[in-house]
């Protein structure tokens, strides 16, 4: 069985780099964000502050999966720009970010080769000044459980060392958020059951939940 994907590779800050050539000046500006609407917003924030650049390329990657992604060159000669810097990107192996290099144009053309160079050579200069992390995907699940149930519950989420987002005491017992790794989801779910049964995990995925104990799986 494919293993869930549960976890990607991003920034945790913003950060900058630069590359000279001939007189040609790129500045690089890599950030973490999440949709198209959040990094064109940095690429407009760049033409602004930048207004006397002639070229603000960039190129973004989003989703745990990495299938949302776009290069531009703005006015660069096709693929000399948007791609590398994608490339730069994807070498560190990150999703959820954009890059943006802004070029002053020195006088001197650069020609294919050298833009490459360039545009390549300014985006890994920034990502590499960047701090890269890793973050976990989690899932949530709702347990709602009466009095009686409440202290086998604790303990088995204790011991299960599940994370507890939400707790909520009520006339009638404990209403409780928890997240579960998404990876571990199905297996860490199997052993909270087995745990109130006090049964093995292969016993218990026969079994439905111990009466008094609700549970619900966050969409």
């Amino acid at each position: 069985m494919t293993p869930v994907p549960d976890s990607f590779h991003t920034l945790a800050a913003p950060s900058t780099g630069t590359f000279k050539d001939r007189g040609s000046k790129f500045f690089a500006y890599a950030y973490p964000c999440t949709s198209e609407e959040e990094a064109m917003a940095r690429v407009e924030a760049l033409r602004k502050e930048h207004f006397k650049a002639r070229h603000h390329c960039f190129a973004w990657r989003f989703g745990l999966d990495g299938l949302r992604f776009r290069a531009n060159d703005d006015g660069e000669p096709s693929g000399t720009a948007g791609k590398p810097i994608l490339g730069q990107i994807d070498s560190a192996g990150l999703t959820d970010v954009v890059v943006v290099v802004v070029r002053y144009f020195g006088g001197t053309l650069l020609g294919a080769s050298g833009l490459i160079q360039a545009y390549r050579e300014s985006a890994a200069d920034a990502i590499g000044q960047a701090e890269i992390i890793e973050k976990i995907v989690f899932e949530n699940i709702d347990l709602e459980a009466n009095y009686a149930q409440v202290p086998d519950l604790i303990n088995a989420i204790k011991k299960l060392q599940l994370e507890t987002l939400e707790e909520n005491y009520t006339d009638t017992g404990v209403q409780l958020t928890l997240g579960i790794r998404r990876g571990a989801f199905e297996e860490k779910l199997l052993d909270l059951k087995a745990q109130l049964w006090k049964t093995s995990p292969e016993e218990a995925r026969t079994l439905a939940w111990p009466e008094g104990i609700g549970v619900t799986r966050v969409p």
